[in-house]
């Protein structure tokens, strides 16, 4: 960009030369004119000549290239000792905080499987207990009612052989009287048929009878 402008510069500056007549045949065509009118129109020339854009000016390119050096120079500095630290140890504070919550989150999740291991754990004593205590009790209680039903029978062995020997006794002692009501019911009807006789001669007629 700085190139064309210098070649587009001196190509007007060429055109104006160009159509300027000479030195010698304007002296010739005009009248001498003084030297202070000259200079004067010369400095006015100069200040009225048209100025590119500054950056594109080869003569400041030192100093466009001096102040680049400074301001990349400082930039870079405020960079590497501001901005890079601050961003590393906001960088750094984020990975710690960030490791930490990970650390944390492991530990919780450890804490929480040593929980339900150890709930797992209570929980299946507790049922092997539970189970071994409803055992106990139902072999305590069947001891219980063993004893209770083995009593009961006992007792009731016990009453019905003294039932049956009531009445074992009371079968032989009815039996033993069976001969006396015989004897006493054939006197009282040979006496009514036949007259008196001894309850003695009617026991013996009923023992003949009995055993044929």
């Amino acid at each position: 960009m700085a190139a064309n402008t210098t070649d587009i510069m001196l190509v007007a500056e060429a055109t104006t030369t160009a159509a300027t007549p000479a030195p010698a045949a304007q002296a010739a065509a005009t009248p001498a004119k003084p030297a202070a009118t000259t200079e004067t129109q010369t400095a006015v020339g100069a200040a009225e000549a048209p100025i590119g854009f500054p950056p594109f000016d080869a003569t400041t390119f030192g100093s466009q290239i001096l102040w680049l050096v400074i301001c990349f120079g400082g930039l870079y500095w405020i960079i590497s000792r501001v901005a890079i630290p601050r961003i590393g140890g906001i960088i750094e504070a984020r990975r710690a905080k960030i490791e930490g919550d990970l650390a944390e989150a492991d530990r919780l999740r450890k804490d929480t499987d040593k929980a339900i291991a150890d709930y797992e754990a209570a929980l299946a004593a507790a049922r092997s207990k539970a189970h071994g205590i409803a055992e106990e009790t139902r072999a305590a209680n069947k001891a219980d009612l063993d004893g209770k039903r083995a009593a009961v029978e006992a007792d009731l062995s016990s009453k019905v052989s003294t039932a049956e020997a009531g009445i074992q006794k009371a079968k032989l002692e009815a039996l033993g009287k069976v001969d006396e009501i015989a004897a006493d019911t054939a006197a009282a009807l040979v006496a009514q048929l036949t007259g008196t006789v001894s309850p003695e001669a009617a026991r013996a007629a009923v023992a003949s009878v009995v055993k044929g």
